[in-house]
């Protein structure tokens, strides 16, 4: 077997380095200063852009499966995978055909980022978070370590999510065939924060600059510039005025 396995249609650009067993398909097209690690699958088609880093063991542009029972995968064909520049991929990441990264981000080990997901400028996602198919994720976001976002969520610009967060889209918890017309995933507005652990359940909003506290159960939608927490959460008080978005001198 060979050391690695690089298709003849792909482009390669200046600068670039890999490692070890590696298979980059047709198609492909890598920009300028990219390194790829050992153990790397590059799946037909993915463009990727200059000053790349790939770690260890990861694939990129894997084209999603359909269970004959999955209620969220549609099976129809998904375009190229998309990664723009300056992007840090870590090890054993898998990131789907139909995704699409923009400049700037950073993707921890063991994160998993599926099909027709959009992630917008300089946002972190954290070591073992996992994306599901048709989320869009804005820019300057955190997705902490462990973090789980549902299919059909949409996160804004600037949100903070703790470690360990869960979301949910499903109100049937997978019985009768009623769900399938009522699946919404969650949806946090620009600057929206949410505390470790907390959970949040189907089709809730979490308004801009709101905060939602560790360990509190979203049953219904958070104000913005609010504090909710509890089980289920109520609102607690105002966000602080120097807590705001808009009182940040980075903003």
């Amino acid at each position: 077997m060979s050391e690695r396995e690089i298709s003849a249609k792909a482009k390669l650009g200046k600068n670039f380095t890999v490692g070890y067993f590696v298979v980059i398909e047709d198609d492909v097209e890598i920009g300028e200063n990219v390194s790829v690690g050992h153990n790397v699958v590059i799946h037909a088609g993915t463009k990727i852009g200059n000053n790349v880093r790939i770690g260890d063991g990861t694939v990129i542009g894997r084209l999603p499966m359909k269970a004959s029972r999955s209620a969220t995968t549609s099976g129809a064909p998904v375009p190229p995978c998309e990664i723009g520049d300056n992007v840090t991929i870590g090890s054993n990441s898998v990131i789907y055909a139909g995704s699409k990264i923009g400049n700037d981000v950073l993707i921890a080990d063991l994160a998993t980022i599926r099909e027709n997901v959009t992630i917008g400028e300089f946002t972190i996602v954290g070591r073992g978070v996992a994306i599901e198919n048709k989320c869009k994720i804005g820019s300057y976001v955190k997705l902490e370590t462990n973090v789980y976002i549902t299919a059909y969520s949409e996160i804004g610009d600037y949100v903070f999510v703790a470690p360990g967060v869960l979301t949910s889209n499903d109100n049937f918890v997978g019985r009768t065939a009623e769900r399938f017309k009522h699946f919404k995933g969650v949806t946090v507005e620009l600057g929206g924060r949410i505390g470790v652990g907390a959970v949040i359940l189907p089709g809730k909003k979490v308004g801009a600059d709101a905060l939602v506290a560790a360990g509190a159960l979203l049953t219904k939608d958070a104000p913005p510039r609010k504090i909710v927490a509890g089980l289920p959460a109520k609102e607690f008080r105002d966000v602080p005025e120097e807590q705001l978005l808009e009182n940040q001198g980075w903003f």
